[in-house]
């Protein structure tokens, strides 16, 4: 039974829809329908957005892959936390007004760390 992917998958999914709705609030506020319009702070909520859509996915698509293959929970946790993490860190590091450069970093080595780490384990259990 696949139980550790869907928790890390609905948490990610809760912070997916809070970044859309920042960028659907900044949207609203300045009357910018599409694209950013020069507005800078418009831009880093859609890229903190963006950037969610593009890795989250993935690294989600790895986990489940893992947990179908027997991978234990404890370390399917370890990796499910260390996405969310990676992407909380990434999203409030980079969509600030004020970008905290160190968080940024640090959740996207966290990303990538869970990625490289999930595939790996794929390999591993496949082989």
């Amino acid at each position: 039974m696949i139980s550790v992917t869907p928790i890390y998958a609905a948490l990610i999914a809760i912070l997916y829809v809070a970044l859309s709705a920042n960028v659907i609030v900044r949207r609203g506020r300045r009357r910018i329908s599409m694209g950013h319009g020069g507005d800078d702070d418009l831009m880093k909520a859609m890229r903190a957005h963006g950037n969610c859509a593009e890795y989250a996915p993935f690294a989600l698509l790895l986990l489940l892959m893992a947990e179908w293959q027997g991978a234990g929970h404890w370390y399917l946790h370890l990796l499910g936390l260390s996405l969310l993490l990676g992407r909380v860190l990434h999203a409030y590091g980079f969509g600030r007004a004020d970008p905290i450069l160190l968080l940024r970093q640090i959740g996207m080595l966290l990303t990538f760390a869970t990625i490289l780490l999930a595939a790996l384990t794929n390999l591993a259990l496949a082989l």
